[in-house]
């Protein structure tokens, strides 16, 4: 029992590792851009009502609001709009 979870957690680190070396050199390039670069703001939308599943539907509430579009992002399902700096 106790080798089953000594093999559990070396694997569980040896994956975590993985991850963090995969996206390391992706921001080090420069191929993910920040808020900064893209000159666009992020506000979570006050008339979008429920959980955020479709991009479509939440864009259309927040042009009502008057941002560009809208977006689902994350695990959250919130309606987050977009708008220009």
């Amino acid at each position: 029992m106790e080798g089953s979870r000594r093999v559990f957690s070396t694997v569980f680190i040896l994956v975590l590792l993985l991850v963090a070396i995969g996206t390391g050199p992706m921001v080090a390039e420069g191929k993910v851009t920040t808020k900064v670069e893209s000159r666009t703001c992020e506000s979570l939308s006050t008339k979008f009502k429920g959980f955020c599943l479709r991009s479509s539907s939440c864009a259309d509430a927040c042009q009502k609001e008057g941002f560009m579009g809208g977006k689902c992002p994350g695990f959250r399902l919130r309606c987050t709009c977009t708008k220009k700096c």
